[in-house]
């Protein structure tokens, strides 16, 4: 930690963001509100109906929000925003494509592994989402009904969200590498009518083949009468037979209507999403997310946190498994020209996706941090081979990125660009704390709470702390809090997820700290952000509460570690760290490598941080979006169940954990 920054924003990109010309505006009328940001983000928390009113205002949002912005404001859960609010969310999607000067260009990019590029214009995506909105009438779709989608990453899953959207249905999605059990768990809740699904997809230099699989979900989830084959791999055909009373179709001859679209009205607080806790301790919790709460939360973290524009081009590692592909969707709303990629980031070789940046003039590049770490650990320096002249801002999330990695970010991949990490998740489609275009990057801190959002880190008495470790928390209502869990009439299961654990407040789960850096003549008074990881993977050795993360920190830096993972083992009425290492190809953990870690785990941070045991692995267990999952493993070295392995990418991995001697004494 580090009072300074590794990167300031210069005075033209401060004067030229849309956060500026945002506050300014709002400043006409209102000239006593700040306009540094972190007295801003004061006055939004304490004026959240204002702020959110003024953003609906702002981005010419289309629909009608109504005479009040917020209802029963006191109660959380319970608090209602926009409650006489009407819109449509594909609607504001594809408002772009009436305009003369967007029609004709680009709305999405989209490259596959084995080399195909496609792109499609504004006006031909509202034309094919119109026709396949047209056949999912035709259907029986209408709102309130499920679509569900075991897609890869492509512009036929964009245009499928579209039409349900459109049509006032709830979009649910799955990327194509879960297993059948895992998206039987998810599908079988929300009994959708119609699944589109891909006969195929691309990875590593291999065509994984899912039509078998596709039948198979077709028989074990009685709810489904269509069935909508999007061809994704050329080379395979798609079955013209399927389960017995389901209808299939061809998602080409789907669309091929083109019929003029009337978008539904939907309430603000209708739903729009299904989306998936990981389930890796049972059955994935299904999570319904409103369509203006969504809507208003992405306008302001892609235009005022992340500076997109109309005609910019975004980009973002992502699946149709992980939230970021519907934050990512988002941008069309402003104007933006999406680049899609499906398979191995690393295929045919490292710096693949770095020639995206290069190729397709991309101004906003997003991917988890595990994908820069390994970008690191395999030598690339993307400022010697690639140009990268568009890039500008570079976005990380899923882990938190290492304090060495912002370094390696600046000094090997581009000086002048801003990176932000940001954390939130599926839980509310969106960030508690992100980045933003003004404010200076300190390493391994993300740069600020979001607008709005009352964020607090509470102690073990549940006070909030600043400077100090605690569980993050929001303290006030926000938008695109959920609107529960499917199927939970009573709430009883929301209430407990969030909201059990302190009154009237949203209870995150992850580990971290506020960070206050004061104001000086070069920089503004900013408070920072540390995720240490995830509050129930805290370490607790002789009671000193450890994040995950300040381990993995360290242990990164050893060039012969690729990745490691750190659980708590109970052990004589306490509990001892043990730190699991995946190594390099050829390495092997010596005496030396295992001095080594320790001494860089003790020097820079504490003894306690010192694991009591350094063991190798040949693999470590992540779910399907890329997380580790300590939880699981300290579930195995318990020799307790791990209730749900269809939501691990390698669930085989869990085996490697079990009935190990050396941590029986």
């Amino acid at each position: 930690m580090t009072d300074k920054p590794i990167w300031i924003p210069c005075r033209q990109r401060q004067q030229n963001a849309r956060f500026t010309d945002f506050v300014a505006r709002i400043r006409q009328n209102r000239p006593d509100v700040p306009a540094d940001y972190q007295g801003f983000h004061a006055w939004t928390v304490r004026h959240s109906e204002i702020f959110w009113s003024e953003l609906w205002e702002y981005f010419a949002v289309l629909g009608n929000p109504g005479s009040v912005v917020l209802a029963n404001s006191d109660a959380m859960p319970g608090a209602k925003w926009f409650p006489e609010g009407t819109l449509n969310f594909a609607e504001n999607l594809l408002r772009w494509s009436e305009q003369p000067d967007f029609a004709h260009q680009p709305a999405i990019i989209q490259h596959s592994e084995s080399g195909q590029r496609m792109e499609i214009s504004w006006q031909e995506l509202s034309q094919k989402a119109n026709g396949l909105a047209a056949f999912f009438r035709q259907q029986g779709i209408g709102k309130g009904d499920r679509v569900a989608a075991f897609m890869p990453n492509s512009m036929d899953s964009v245009i499928g969200m579209l039409a349900a959207a459109s049509l006032g249905a709830i979009w649910s999605s799955c990327s194509p590498d879960f297993g059948l059990q895992g998206v039987i768990d998810r599908f079988g809740q929300i009994r959708p009518k119609i699944l589109i699904a891909c006969n195929g997809y691309h990875y590593n230099g291999k065509i994984i083949d899912t039509r078998n699989r596709v039948e198979d979900i077709c028989r074990h989830i009685p709810s489904l009468e269509t069935l909508v084959w999007s061809a994704y791999v050329a080379t395979l055909d798609c079955p013209k037979s399927t389960a017995e009373a389901i209808q299939y179709f061809n998602f080409d001859a789907a669309v091929r209507e083109a019929a003029t679209l009337d978008f539904q009205t939907c309430e603000f607080s209708d739903p729009l999403y299904i989306m998936y806790s990981s389930g890796t301790t049972g059955v994935p919790k299904c999570i319904v997310h409103g369509i203006g709460g969504t809507l208003l939360q992405h306008l302001k973290e892609l235009a005022l946190h992340t500076d997109l524009r109309a005609g910019d081009r975004i980009f973002y590692f992502t699946t149709c498994g992980w939230m970021m592909w519907n934050w990512l969707v988002s941008s069309l709303a402003l104007g933006a020209t999406l680049v899609l990629y499906d398979g191995s980031p690393f295929y045919p070789r490292v710096g693949r996706l770095f020639d995206l940046i290069d190729q397709e003039h991309i101004r906003i590049f997003g991917a988890g941090a595990k994908f820069y770490s390994a970008c690191d650990k395999a030598g690339l320096e993307p400022l010697e081979s690639h140009d990268l002249a568009s890039l500008d801002t570079l976005l990380s999330t899923g882990s938190p990125l290492a304090h060495e990695t912002f370094d390696y970010l600046y000094q090997k991949v581009k000086s002048e660009v801003c990176v932000s990490s940001i954390s939130g998740g599926t839980d509310i489609i969106s960030c508690f704390a992100l980045g933003h275009p003004c404010l200076p990057v300190y390493r391994g801190e993300l740069q600020c709470i979001g607008l709005a959002m009352d964020v607090a880190f509470y102690d073990a008495a549940g006070q909030p702390v600043q400077g100090e470790k605690g569980e993050l928390v929001c303290q006030r209502p926000f938008p695109s809090m959920p609107l529960g869990f499917w199927n939970d009439p009573e709430d009883s299961k929301f209430h407990a997820a969030y909201f059990a654990q302190y009154a009237n407040t949203w209870a995150h789960g992850d580990y971290g700290e506020i960070v206050r850096h004061e104001a000086d003549r070069k920089v503004p008074a900013q408070d920072g952000v540390i995720i240490h990881g995830r509050a129930d993977a805290v370490l607790n050795p002789g009671g000193v509460r450890i994040g995950t993360a300040e381990i993995y920190r360290q242990v990164e830096k050893v060039d012969a570690v690729l990745e490691a993972i750190a659980i708590g083992q109970q052990w004589q009425n306490d509990e001892r760290i043990v730190l699991f290492v995946k190594l390099k190809p050829g390495f092997q953990l010596d005496n030396s490598l295992k001095e080594a870690i320790v001494n860089l785990i003790r020097s820079n941070t504490t003894p306690r941080h010192v694991p009591a045991k350094i063991l190798q692995v040949a693999d470590i267990p992540r779910t399907i979006s890329g997380k580790i999952v300590e939880l699981a493993v300290k579930n195995i070295i318990h020799n307790k169940p791990v209730k749900n392995k269809d939501a691990l990418a390698n669930p085989e991995a869990l085996d490697l954990f079990r009935n190990i001697e050396e941590l029986d004494h």
